[in-house]
């Protein structure tokens, strides 16, 4: 990871936002771009009345429950792993005692 950081400009619906960013995550940043931009546009054609802040709180909502999602799923991994490897080992002593 690098110490030094490039700015970047994003446009998001109407909105032009400049940041700083590592260099490595750029193109991250550059993609989710892409995401919150179309996730806007199916919610403004589902919802037509609600003003732009109301969209921009249901993209919002939506990423973050992606995010928590991803993130229970990926620490759920390594301990099924441990039980299919468990489950292995008892198959086999329970095996070589018959």
């Amino acid at each position: 990871m690098s110490d030094r950081k490039q700015n970047i400009t994003l446009k998001l619906d109407i909105h032009t936002i400049t940041l700083a960013v590592d260099p490595d995550k750029e193109e991250f940043y550059r993609q989710a771009g892409v995401w919150l931009n179309k996730r806007y546009q199916l919610y403004q054609a589902a919802y037509r009345n609600d003003s732009p802040e109301k969209l921009w709180l249901k993209v919002a909502l939506e990423a973050a429950v992606g995010l928590h999602s991803d993130a229970r799923q990926k620490s759920l991994e390594p301990v099924e792993q441990k039980v299919q490897e468990l489950n292995k080992i008892i198959l086999e002593k329970l095996n070589s005692n018959q």
